[in-house]
Parts: C-alpha cells; sequence; structure tokens
C-alpha cells in the first residue's frame, strides 16, 4: 500500500515511524512532515487543510490510505470529501466523518452527545454574546474555581480555569464579546469544576466494533508543579499507574461501550481513534472532553508500546472487522519529554539550530517542531522534539529520556524536569 499521513507534528513523526515497519506499506508520505520523517518518508509540502492538493497528491502517488493526524482537517470534512470524489472514494481515510468530528469541532455538541447516552460528565451550560449576563448569573451559582471553555477549535487553548469570580466575569465577556479566541469563542460552555487526576483514554474504532489502546497521561501546562500556561503538551507517560484493572472495567462499561453504541444511534460516521479525555473523581472516571484523533504527545508514548502492525490495524477499520484483530503490547512503561522552544507557549524564536541527536542511545527522538535548513535540523515551532524512552517502570523510563535530553542542545531549550511527579 501506499500511504500518507497528513500533520507535521510528533504525533505524526510517530505514526510514520511505526507504519514505515509494516511490510504492507510500499512507499510512505508526509505532508507537510518534519526533519523527522524526512528519514523514514517523502514530506510533501501542502496544507492539511488544502484538500485539492491533497486530491493530486493522492492520485499522483496512487494513495490507498490517507492517516489524518490533526483535527482541523477532520472537522472540514476530509473524509467526506473523499467519499463524495469518485476518483478518491477508493481510497481509505483514517479519522471519521465531518458530523462525527463535531464532538471535537464543538464542546457544546459533545457536551450534548454525552447527556444524550448517559456518560459521566460535568454540569454545564454554553452562552454566546447575546446573553452573556446570564452566564454571569450563572457562574454566581457555581463554586470555584470556574471552567470555561470556548465553542470551537482553539488550537488546545481555548480552556481557563480561573479562581476569582470577577476575573471569570471579565474573560467570558472577552471569549463572547471582544472575540477573544476569534470565532472559536462565538459560544462558550461554562461547566462545574472536576476535583480529580486526569488520565487518556485511545479507542480505535471502525464504526461496529473498538478496541482500547493503552491509557497515557499527559501534562499541559508549561511549568513545573503544573504551573503556568497550557501548552500542547509537555510529557506523557503510558500506563498511567492509577488506572487500576476494576478503574479500566468502569471506563469500558461507563464510557466507550455507550460512546460507540451512542455514535451508532446517532448516525455518525466514525473510522479511526477516539480520544476520551477522562477525569478520576473518587473512583469513578468522568469525560472531560472528546477528541476526535490521537493526542500529543500521548501518540509518542503509546504507539511505541504497541506491538500489532498498525497498517493492519488500519486495514481491518476500513474494512470494519475490527473485531478480527488482536492488539498485542509491550507491558513495559513509555513515558516522553517534550523539549519546546524558550518564550513557548507564548512568542519565541524559531531556526535554533539543534545538536547531539547523533549521541542519543536507548531513546527514541521524534520530531514535532523542527525542519533541515542548509543540511543542519533546526527549530521551527514551539514544541520541538520528544524524546521517549521504555523502562520496567515509568520512574526508570523516564531517567532514560533525561539523561538522553542531557546530550542535545538547540539555544533556549526548555523541558520539564518534574514530568510523572505527581503520580
Amino acid at each position: 500500500m501506499n500511504i500518507l499521513i497528513l500533520g507535521s507534528g510528533g504525533r505524526e513523526h510517530t505514526f510514520a515511524w511505526k507504519i514505515a515497519q509494516s511490510p504492507l506499506c510500499d512507499s510512505l508520505y508526509v505532508a507537510p512532515g518534519n526533519s523527522g520523517t524526512t528519514e523514514i518518508a517523502q514530506n510533501i509540502d501542502i496544507k492539511v487543510t488544502d484538500f485539492e492538493a491533497i486530491k493530486t497528491v493522492v492520485l499522483a502517488n496512487k494513495i490507498n490510505m490517507v492517516v489524518v493526524g490533526p483535527e482541523d482537517p477532520l472537522v472540514e470534512g476530509i473524509h467526506d470529501f473523499f467519499l463524495n470524489d469518485t476518483l478518491l472514494k477508493h481510497v481509505s481515510v483514517i479519522g471519521p466523518q465531518k458530523a462525527a468530528a463535531e464532538l471535537e469541532g464543538s464542546k457544546e455538541f459533545a457536551k450534548e452527545f454525552l447527556y444524550r447516552h448517559n456518560i459521566p460528565t460535568a454540569a454545564y451550560q454554553s452562552f454566546n454574546a447575546s446573553n452573556v449576563e446570564e452566564g454571569y448569573t450563572f457562574l454566581e451559582t457555581l463554586k470555584p474555581p470556574y471552567v470555561l471553555k470556548a465553542d470551537g477549535l482553539a488550537a488546545g487553548k481555548g480552556v481557563l480555569i480561573l479562581n476569582d469570580l470577577n476575573e471569570a466575569k471579565a474573560e467570558l465577556k472577552s471569549m463572547l464579546v471582544d472575540a477573544k479566541f476569534g470565532m472559536a469563542s462565538a459560544k462558550v460552555v461554562i461547566e462545574e469544576f472536576l476535583d480529580g487526576i486526569e488520565l487518556s483514554c485511545f479507542v480505535l474504532t471502525d464504526g461496529k466494533h473498538y478496541k482500547i489502546l493503552p491509557t497515557a497521561k499527559d501534562y499541559k501546562r508549561i511549568g513545573e508543579g503544573d504551573t503556568g500556561l497550557n501548552t500542547g503538551g509537555m510529557g506523557a507517560v503510558s500506563p498511567v499507574p492509577f488506572a487500576t484493572e476494576s478503574f479500566l472495567d468502569k471506563i469500558e462499561e461507563r464510557v466507550v461501550k455507550p460512546t460507540i453504541e451512542g455514535l451508532q444511534k446517532d448516525n455518525l460516521p466514525y473510522k479511526g481513534f477516539v480520544f476520551i479525555g477522562l477525569i478520576k473523581v473518587g473512583d469513578d472516571p468522568k469525560v472531560i472532553e472528546y477528541n476526535v484523533r490521537m493526542g500529543d504527545p500521548e501518540t509518542e508514548v503509546v504507539l511505541p508500546r504497541l506491538k500489532t502492525d498498525l497498517v493492519e490495524i488500519f486495514k481491518a477499520i476500513s474494512e470494519e472487522r475490527l473485531d478480527e484483530i488482536n492488539l498485542e503490547l509491550d507491558e513495559r512503561a513509555a513515558t516522553t519529554v517534550m523539549l519546546v522552544s524558550g518564550g513557548y507557549p507564548e512568542a519565541y524564536e524559531k531556526g535554533k539550530e539543534i545538536s547531539g541527536l547523533e549521541n542519543i542511545s536507548d531513546s527514541l527522538v521524534f520530531h514535532a517542531g523542527a525542519t533541515i535548513k542548509n543540511e543542519k535540523v533546526v527549530t521551527s515551532g514551539g514544541r520541538v522534539m520528544a524524546i521517549t524512552s521504555f523502562g520496567n517502570t515509568y520512574e526508570e523510563a523516564i531517567k532514560k529520556s533525561y539523561q538522553n535530553i542531557n546530550k542535545l542542545h538547540f539555544d533556549k531549550m526548555y523541558y520539564r524536569q518534574d514530568i510523572g511527579f505527581d503520580l
């Protein structure tokens, strides 16, 4: 098979690394890709939302399967674009159709889905600019902290958790009236705050059957001890030590099964990954959010633990026979630490040369915001690289990642030194 991966981050480099190992993969392309994918695939410089350009690439390279990494093309309907084009409809697309991608595209849509199918989640109400005063009143009925979520896609930055009521009101106005997140915050969901510890559950589905991948936990905030601004993710561990067998059973019975059944009942066509953001409140799982693709940096710890051929799995998904697949996992723990540009998630400089890559041993390096310039690997984004390691315990794995990070350097390089601190 000829396979095209859409995206340019650490998640897509991990997909490429895993897919390249499959005997079923003949030629591998990544659009636009990065300095890591260039070593194992052919990078093609097009935007992930330029569907016509993607069509040209698919036809020119006789692509049989498209694996969609990020959420934007899914929410904009790339799967439907393929299905509705006579030249493309035979191509397998791994990712849900537009109607189902609304689970990530709209926080309100997701909350309505959760309520409709009796899946445990936080109480909420949604507001827009015309009823912002009602939003203030609703905030007054809640106990702090206050959770405000931009309804649309805001690149992982549209969720605010605030302790002060007046500040929460000011931020609600800023989101709704002053369009703080543009169109993404034309509607805002206000939720009750759930107190607990978070984890991510990843599910593969062909629309009828499902398989649950290893759990992971990522670390969103820039500062140690989970302080400071939210980022796209600073590191991750898998499996999650506090996710016991009985807790995993609760996740499957109360969350995963009703989610997959709900997709069928609501006629939401789904072939791909369901990422369920969970919080453990007491001994019970509650859903914080859905994403309709794999997480990043969780992909960098989940996929390396998967021993089964990923292309075999994707083929089974497109043929609706996922139930025939047996997932084989590496029982060891995996951890990843993200190296980021100084200043991220706010303003940062690009083009910093990265040195020491040839000295890495016993860890996997997944490139994210990195590119090749004048035959050198340089930074091109906020999150630059993920360093993934295995160990018999997550402590052992994390130690290995940090030992290898000490061999790497770029100007103003920053990383959190406490990944796994709360476990």
